[in-house]
C-alpha cells in the first residue's frame, strides 16, 4: 500500500501525563480515532502496537494516510517516526507532526512545513532521527505561563476544566483543517487554521 501522509501526535506515554499541555499532539490522535469510529468510510485499521509506537491506516478525505502515536518519551519520538518512514518509504515532507506550541495561545492553531524546532525535543527528535526539517508542523498553541518559573512544569501541569474543553474544541478544529489540508492543499487548510476563532456570542 502506498500512503499519502503520516501524520504523527506527539506526546508522553502514561496516565499522569494523559491531559497535560504537553500532549496536544496526542488529544489529536485520538480525536482522529473517535471520528473513525463514526465514519466507516475512514476504514481505520491497526497496523501495528508494540513498544515504541501505535500505528493504524486509514482513507482520510479520501487518500490512504498513516496514523501514529510515539510510545517513548518525547524526547525519543523521532525513532519511531524514522521507522515508520522507512518501512513504508514515506519522505520527510509527507509527515504531518502535530504538537504543542508554547508560542501560541491555547485554541490557536499555525500548521507550516520546515523551520527549527523551536526548543520542542519531539520535534528536534523527528529532524535528528529524519536528517531532515522538511516535514510538516501542525502547531498547536498551549500559551506560556503568566509568572516566571520552570517551563517544564508548566508543559507537563494538567490542564484545568476550562482549558480542556478548549482544547478538545481546537483538536477538532485541527483535524478538520487536516482534512482539508488533505482534499485541496495547504493554502486552503492554513487560511482555515491560521484564522482566530470568534467566541460564541452569549444571550443578552
Amino acid at each position: 500500500m502506498e500512503y499519502k501522509w503520516l501524520f504523527v501526535g506527539l506526546g508522553n506515554p502514561g496516565d499522569q501525563y494523559l491531559n497535560t499541555r504537553h500532549n496536544m499532539g496526542f488529544l489529536t490522535v485520538d480525536r482522529f480515532l473517535e471520528l473513525a469510529g463514526t465514519r466507516k468510510s475512514m476504514r481505520l485499521q491497526l497496523l501495528r502496537d508494540v513498544a515504541d509506537y501505535q500505528l493504524h491506516a486509514m482513507l482520510f478525505a479520501g487518500a490512504p494516510c498513516l496514523l501514529a502515536r510515539p510510545l517513548t518519551y518525547m524526547n525519543l519520538s523521532g525513532r519511531a517516526v524514522a521507522n515508520i518512514c522507512g518501512h513504508h518509504l514515506i519522505k520527510p515532507d509527507q509527515v504531518v507532526i502535530m504538537h504543542d506550541e508554547l508560542d501560541l495561545e491555547l485554541g490557536r492553531i499555525k500548521l507550516k512545513k520546515s523551520g527549527g524546532a523551536n526548543g520542542h525535543n519531539g520535534v528536534q527528535s523527528v529532524t535528528d532521527c529524519l536528517n531532515s526539517g522538511e516535514f510538516w508542523r501542525l502547531r498547536l498553541g498551549i500559551g506560556r505561563p503568566s509568572q516566571p518559573g520552570h517551563m517544564s512544569d508548566f508543559v507537563l501541569d494538567e490542564l484545568s476544566a476550562q482549558e480542556l474543553e478548549l482544547a478538545v474544541a481546537t483538536v477538532d478544529r485541527a483535524v478538520k483543517g487536516l482534512e482539508m489540508f488533505v482534499r485541496r492543499g495547504p493554502g486552503f487548510a492554513q487560511q482555515a487554521l491560521h484564522t482566530p476563532q470568534k467566541p460564541e456570542e452569549t444571550e443578552p
